[in-house]
C-alpha cells in the first residue's frame, strides 16, 4: 500500500471507533474556540461497586451478629444443618459459613458486650 492509502485506512477506522463509541451515548460540549464537539460518555455499570461492598459488608455484620449470639457451637450446628437441605440451602451453608473476618469480629464484639 502506498502511504496515502494506508494513512486513509487509518483514519477510517479511527473514525469508525469514534463512531462505535458515540452510538453508546454522547454528550455534546463546547470548546473554548466555539467548536461544540460530541464526547463519548461512560458506559455505567448495572451495578455500582459501592452497592456491592454496602451488600458485602452488611453480610460479614450479620454473620457477625449471629456468631457472636449464638456462640461457634450453636452457629456451626445450625450451618450444618442448613447444608443437608436442598441446594439452594447448600448455597447459603457455603455462604454463612464461619470465615476468618467473622470469627475475628465476633471475637472482637464479644469483648466489648457483657
Amino acid at each position: 500500500m502506498t502511504g496515502k492509502q494506508l494513512e486513509f485506512d487509518q483514519r477510517v477506522h479511527r473514525l469508525n471507533k469514534k463512531h462505535a463509541k458515540l452510538s453508546r451515548g454522547y454528550r455534546a460540549t463546547m470548546r473554548r474556540d466555539g467548536l461544540v464537539v460530541m464526547k463519548p460518555q461512560r458506559v455505567k455499570s448495572a451495578l455500582p461497586a459501592k452497592v456491592l461492598v454496602m451488600c458485602l459488608l452488611g453480610l460479614f455484620a450479620f454473620k457477625t451478629f449471629l456468631l457472636t449470639s449464638l456462640g461457634p457451637s450453636g452457629y456451626q450446628y445450625r450451618v450444618d444443618a442448613l447444608a443437608e437441605g436442598t441446594s439452594v440451602e447448600k448455597a447459603g451453608a457455603w455462604v454463612m459459613q464461619i470465615d476468618p473476618v467473622s470469627q475475628l469480629l465476633s471475637e472482637q464484639l464479644s469483648k466489648l458486650l457483657p
